[in-house]
């Protein structure tokens, strides 16, 4: 099945979105899949050391250039910042270059 997209221009506020939702990040070094669980909650993969496979995450929000956070967003230009739920501290990407949402295919009509 060929998986719809639709780019999101400056960024997306995550409870904007329905649970289930599927966000394609591509930063400066990395591509990240992340699925939109509910409240501040994600499923995030595409490190290859510390996210190769989706693992449950708090998204902090995105900085930007001169380090101000906007909580709950993911925004074009700005750095993604994520906690596992392992860790003390966020972890920080590089600059987001794109992001995608995946839409859902239409259902068939019987």
């Amino acid at each position: 099945m060929l998986l719809q997209t639709q780019s999101v221009e400056e960024g997306v506020y995550l409870d904007k979105l329905d649970p289930g939702a599927v966000l394609d990040v591509e930063t400066t070094s990395r591509h990240y899949t992340i699925k939109y669980v509910g409240g501040d909650e994600i499923l995030i993969s595409g490190h290859p050391s510390l996210c190769p496979l989706p693992v449950r995450a708090q998204l902090e929000g995105s900085l930007g250039s001169r380090g101000e956070i906007r909580l709950g967003f993911l925004g074009r230009g700005m750095r993604l910042a994520f906690r596992r739920l392992t860790d003390q501290l966020p972890l920080i990407t590089s600059a987001i270059q794109s992001i995608r949402q995946e839409r859902q295919p239409l259902p068939r009509s019987a």
